[in-house]
């Protein structure tokens, strides 16, 4: 017969009750996080595109230098299917607007984009740079050609510039939409609409005929398309 003194440890009790083993919990399958249909990074662009010369802390601004790696971090991961670009601009910088509008037709992923509120200026290159554009019924799109602020050298060489920055505007434009260069020249130049200036102003549906978009929709449309899009290219593969 064994015994055990208070300072050992008592023998285990052997009963088939505790022999056998405890039922495991049921491991349920771990709720599905990503949507079937695609994962779609949103992009915001509003307010003032800001270039190189910070503005006024009141100013509401899209900075360029944030934008571009989130851009290039949609290019490269593997999570992201296609890229939805919300666009409330008045413009902004000429040299920056072209470089997100050149990273976003280059993205090698479905993109759309939506004007919501207004695309003026630089933001037109922007609208069309997607592969596909909506703009809302109510949303705005100003014309306009390439101007600057404060004081310029009076000189052959600054109208030179201005022409070359113009012509590279205006070949974004035309090559991403279906718009014609003389009706883009035509547009921009008109002195009909604007007070104390030149240029256009096109609401919703008058974007799409003049050919700088699309489609007129809201943000269903515009998230549908893009999912037919990622389908698309999926099945493709």
């Amino acid at each position: 017969m064994n015994t055990w003194t208070l300072d050992q440890e008592a023998p285990p009790q052997e009963d088939d009750d505790c022999q056998q083993s405890a039922p495991q919990p049921e491991i349920m399958p771990k709720p599905q996080t990503t949507n079937p249909r695609g994962v779609i990074q949103f992009l915001t662009i509003i307010g003032q595109i800001e270039g190189h010369v910070l503005l006024p802390p009141t100013n509401k601004a899209t900075k360029y230098e944030h934008v571009i790696p989130q851009l290039v971090a949609c290019a490269e991961s593997s999570e992201v299917d296609g890229l939805l670009v919300l666009l409330n601009t008045m413009g902004g910088d000429v040299e920056a607007g072209l470089a997100l509008a050149e990273l976003i037709a280059h993205l090698g992923k479905p993109t759309v984009s939506l004007v919501i509120g207004g695309g003026h200026s630089i933001g037109v290159p922007l609208a069309v740079s997607a592969q596909y554009s909506f703009i809302a019924p109510s949303a705005t799109m100003t014309i306009h050609p390439v101007r600057m602020n404060g004081t310029v050298v009076g000189a052959p060489q600054t109208y030179e510039y201005f022409n070359k920055t113009q012509d590279r505007v205006e070949d974004f434009v035309v090559n991403h939409s279906s718009v014609t260069r003389k009706r883009l020249a035509k547009l921009m130049m008109d002195t009909r609409t604007m007070a104390q200036d030149v240029g256009t102003i096109l609401i919703g549906e008058e974007a799409v005929n003049e050919g700088i978009i699309d489609a007129v929709g809201g943000l269903h449309c515009a998230m549908e398309k893009l999912y037919e899009m990622i389908g698309k290219e999926t099945s493709d593969k």
